[in-house]
Protein backbone atom coordinates (compact mmCIF):
# COMPACT_ATOMS: atom_id res chain seq x y z
CA UNK A 1 0.00 0.00 0.00
CA UNK A 2 2.73 2.48 0.97
CA UNK A 3 4.57 1.76 -2.26
CA UNK A 4 1.44 2.41 -4.30
CA UNK A 5 0.72 5.68 -2.49
CA UNK A 6 4.30 6.76 -3.13
CA UNK A 7 3.98 5.99 -6.82
CA UNK A 8 0.72 7.93 -7.06
CA UNK A 9 2.25 10.93 -5.29
CA UNK A 10 5.28 10.83 -7.57
CA UNK A 11 3.06 10.82 -10.66
CA UNK A 12 1.18 13.87 -9.41
CA UNK A 13 4.37 15.77 -8.57
CA UNK A 14 6.09 14.96 -11.86
CA UNK A 15 2.94 15.75 -13.85
CA UNK A 16 2.42 19.14 -12.24
CA UNK A 17 6.11 19.97 -12.70
CA UNK A 18 5.74 19.23 -16.40
CA UNK A 19 2.59 21.25 -16.99
CA UNK A 20 3.46 24.35 -14.98
CA UNK A 21 6.03 25.21 -17.66
CA UNK A 22 3.25 26.11 -20.10
CA UNK A 23 1.12 29.23 -19.64
CA UNK A 24 -1.42 28.88 -22.48
CA UNK A 25 -2.60 25.41 -23.41
CA UNK A 26 -5.30 23.52 -25.29
CA UNK A 27 -6.08 19.88 -24.49
CA UNK A 28 -7.29 17.68 -27.35
CA UNK A 29 -9.34 14.51 -26.86
CA UNK A 30 -10.64 11.90 -29.30
CA UNK A 31 -10.27 8.42 -30.70
CA UNK A 32 -6.90 6.71 -30.95
CA UNK A 33 -8.16 4.74 -33.95
CA UNK A 34 -8.48 7.26 -36.79
CA UNK A 35 -5.77 7.22 -39.47
CA UNK A 36 -3.90 10.07 -41.13
CA UNK A 37 -6.09 9.65 -44.24
CA UNK A 38 -9.30 10.40 -42.34
CA UNK A 39 -11.08 13.74 -42.30
CA UNK A 40 -11.10 13.78 -38.50
CA UNK A 41 -7.32 13.37 -38.33
CA UNK A 42 -6.75 16.13 -40.87
CA UNK A 43 -9.13 18.52 -39.12
CA UNK A 44 -7.47 17.88 -35.76
CA UNK A 45 -4.03 18.49 -37.23
CA UNK A 46 -5.11 21.76 -38.85
CA UNK A 47 -6.82 23.10 -35.73
CA UNK A 48 -3.85 22.22 -33.52
CA UNK A 49 -1.46 23.80 -36.01
CA UNK A 50 -3.43 27.05 -36.06
CA UNK A 51 -3.68 27.19 -32.28
CA UNK A 52 0.04 26.46 -31.89
CA UNK A 53 0.81 29.29 -34.31
CA UNK A 54 -0.83 31.80 -31.96
CA UNK A 55 0.94 30.51 -28.87
CA UNK A 56 -1.04 27.55 -27.52
CA UNK A 57 0.78 24.55 -26.11
CA UNK A 58 -1.04 21.47 -27.42
CA UNK A 59 -1.63 18.75 -24.82
CA UNK A 60 -2.90 15.26 -25.65
CA UNK A 61 -2.95 11.74 -24.31
CA UNK A 62 0.19 11.16 -26.36
CA UNK A 63 -0.88 8.18 -28.45
CA UNK A 64 -2.23 7.66 -31.97
CA UNK A 65 -5.28 8.95 -33.85
CA UNK A 66 -6.63 12.29 -32.68
CA UNK A 67 -3.82 12.59 -30.16
CA UNK A 68 -1.13 12.08 -32.79
CA UNK A 69 -2.85 14.50 -35.17
CA UNK A 70 -2.96 17.26 -32.57
CA UNK A 71 0.68 16.74 -31.60
CA UNK A 72 1.59 16.64 -35.28
CA UNK A 73 -0.09 19.98 -35.93
CA UNK A 74 1.75 21.60 -33.04
CA UNK A 75 5.04 20.00 -34.10
CA UNK A 76 4.63 21.30 -37.66
CA UNK A 77 4.23 24.82 -36.26
CA UNK A 78 7.32 24.38 -34.08
CA UNK A 79 5.07 24.82 -31.05
CA UNK A 80 5.01 23.03 -27.71
CA UNK A 81 3.59 19.53 -28.21
CA UNK A 82 2.97 17.68 -24.94
CA UNK A 83 1.99 14.03 -24.50
CA UNK A 84 0.43 12.70 -21.29
CA UNK A 85 0.75 9.01 -22.02
CA UNK A 86 -0.64 5.95 -20.23
CA UNK A 87 1.20 2.64 -19.94
CA UNK A 88 -1.01 -0.03 -21.57
CA UNK A 89 -0.08 -3.57 -22.63
CA UNK A 90 -1.13 -3.26 -26.27
CA UNK A 91 -2.77 -0.08 -27.63
CA UNK A 92 -0.88 2.92 -26.33
CA UNK A 93 2.61 4.04 -27.35
CA UNK A 94 3.85 7.63 -27.59
CA UNK A 95 3.62 9.25 -31.02
CA UNK A 96 6.67 10.80 -32.68
CA UNK A 97 5.40 14.40 -32.67
CA UNK A 98 5.77 15.03 -28.94
CA UNK A 99 8.33 17.55 -27.70
CA UNK A 100 7.69 17.01 -23.97
CA UNK A 101 6.02 14.11 -22.21
CA UNK A 102 5.31 12.07 -19.10
CA UNK A 103 4.20 8.44 -18.92
CA UNK A 104 1.60 7.51 -16.30
CA UNK A 105 0.75 4.17 -14.74
CA UNK A 106 -2.63 5.23 -13.32
CA UNK A 107 -5.52 6.48 -15.43
CA UNK A 108 -6.79 8.80 -12.71
CA UNK A 109 -3.48 10.64 -12.25
CA UNK A 110 -3.20 11.00 -16.02
CA UNK A 111 -6.73 12.38 -16.23
CA UNK A 112 -5.95 15.02 -13.61
CA UNK A 113 -3.01 16.18 -15.74
CA UNK A 114 -5.12 16.31 -18.91
CA UNK A 115 -7.72 18.43 -17.13
CA UNK A 116 -5.41 20.55 -14.99
CA UNK A 117 -3.61 23.21 -16.96
CA UNK A 118 -5.51 24.08 -20.13
CA UNK A 119 -7.46 27.16 -21.13
CA UNK A 120 -9.59 25.22 -23.63
CA UNK A 121 -10.70 21.61 -24.08
CA UNK A 122 -11.34 20.32 -27.60
CA UNK A 123 -13.21 17.07 -28.20
CA UNK A 124 -13.35 15.21 -31.49
CA UNK A 125 -15.23 11.92 -32.03
CA UNK A 126 -14.04 9.16 -29.72
CA UNK A 127 -14.99 6.21 -27.58
CA UNK A 128 -15.55 5.60 -23.88
CA UNK A 129 -12.38 7.43 -22.86
CA UNK A 130 -13.28 10.57 -24.80
CA UNK A 131 -16.80 10.64 -23.37
CA UNK A 132 -15.45 10.05 -19.87
CA UNK A 133 -13.08 13.00 -20.27
CA UNK A 134 -15.84 15.22 -21.67
CA UNK A 135 -18.21 14.52 -18.79
CA UNK A 136 -15.37 14.97 -16.29
CA UNK A 137 -14.73 18.54 -17.46
CA UNK A 138 -18.44 19.30 -17.83
CA UNK A 139 -19.02 18.13 -14.25
CA UNK A 140 -16.16 20.24 -12.91
CA UNK A 141 -17.61 23.34 -14.60
CA UNK A 142 -21.18 22.50 -13.54
CA UNK A 143 -20.17 22.07 -9.90
CA UNK A 144 -17.93 25.17 -10.03
CA UNK A 145 -14.80 23.23 -9.18
CA UNK A 146 -13.16 25.01 -12.11
CA UNK A 147 -13.97 28.31 -13.79
CA UNK A 148 -16.09 28.21 -16.96
CA UNK A 149 -13.76 27.59 -19.88
CA UNK A 150 -14.29 26.79 -23.55
CA UNK A 151 -15.35 23.18 -24.09
CA UNK A 152 -15.57 22.71 -27.85
CA UNK A 153 -17.16 19.61 -29.38
CA UNK A 154 -16.13 19.25 -33.03
CA UNK A 155 -18.28 17.26 -35.45
CA UNK A 156 -22.04 17.78 -35.28
CA UNK A 157 -22.89 14.42 -36.84
CA UNK A 158 -21.11 12.63 -34.01
CA UNK A 159 -22.12 14.86 -31.09
CA UNK A 160 -25.74 15.75 -31.95
CA UNK A 161 -27.37 12.45 -30.78
CA UNK A 162 -25.66 12.71 -27.40
CA UNK A 163 -26.50 16.39 -26.97
CA UNK A 164 -30.14 15.81 -27.97
CA UNK A 165 -30.39 13.05 -25.36
CA UNK A 166 -28.93 15.39 -22.76
CA UNK A 167 -31.40 18.15 -23.63
CA UNK A 168 -34.55 16.09 -24.15
CA UNK A 169 -33.80 13.30 -21.70
CA UNK A 170 -31.74 14.73 -18.86
CA UNK A 171 -33.13 18.28 -18.93
CA UNK A 172 -36.69 18.15 -20.30
CA UNK A 173 -37.86 14.67 -19.24
CA UNK A 174 -35.93 13.74 -16.11
CA UNK A 175 -34.94 17.22 -14.84
CA UNK A 176 -31.54 15.95 -13.74
CA UNK A 177 -29.62 18.90 -15.17
CA UNK A 178 -30.50 22.58 -15.49
CA UNK A 179 -30.93 24.61 -18.66
CA UNK A 180 -27.72 26.47 -17.85
CA UNK A 181 -25.82 23.18 -17.95
CA UNK A 182 -26.59 22.94 -21.66
CA UNK A 183 -24.49 26.07 -22.19
CA UNK A 184 -21.34 24.58 -20.67
CA UNK A 185 -20.13 23.42 -24.08
CA UNK A 186 -20.07 24.71 -27.66
CA UNK A 187 -20.46 22.69 -30.85
CA UNK A 188 -18.49 23.32 -34.04
CA UNK A 189 -18.71 21.63 -37.42
CA UNK A 190 -15.50 22.88 -38.99
CA UNK A 191 -11.96 23.86 -38.11
CA UNK A 192 -12.75 27.53 -38.76
CA UNK A 193 -15.78 27.42 -36.48
CA UNK A 194 -13.88 25.70 -33.67
CA UNK A 195 -10.93 28.07 -34.00
CA UNK A 196 -13.16 31.14 -33.89
CA UNK A 197 -15.00 29.90 -30.79
CA UNK A 198 -11.70 29.40 -29.00
CA UNK A 199 -10.12 32.70 -30.01
CA UNK A 200 -13.24 34.66 -29.05
CA UNK A 201 -13.27 33.05 -25.60
CA UNK A 202 -9.55 33.06 -24.82
CA UNK A 203 -7.51 36.26 -24.89
CA UNK A 204 -4.71 35.59 -27.37
CA UNK A 205 -2.94 38.79 -28.51
CA UNK A 206 -1.41 37.16 -31.62
CA UNK A 207 -4.70 35.75 -32.90
CA UNK A 208 -7.26 37.18 -35.27
CA UNK A 209 -10.70 35.80 -36.05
Amino acid sequence: MAERVGRIAAEFIEGFELLKKYDLAASFFGTARCTSESRVYQDVEELARRLAQVGFTIITGGASGVMEAANRGAFASKGNSVGINIDLPNEQSPNKYITDSKDFHYFFTRKVMLTYASEVYVYFPGGFGTLDEFFEIATLVQTKKIEPIPIVLVGKEYWTPLLEWMEKGLYEKHHTISKEDLNIYSVADSVDEAYNIIIKRVCVPEATV
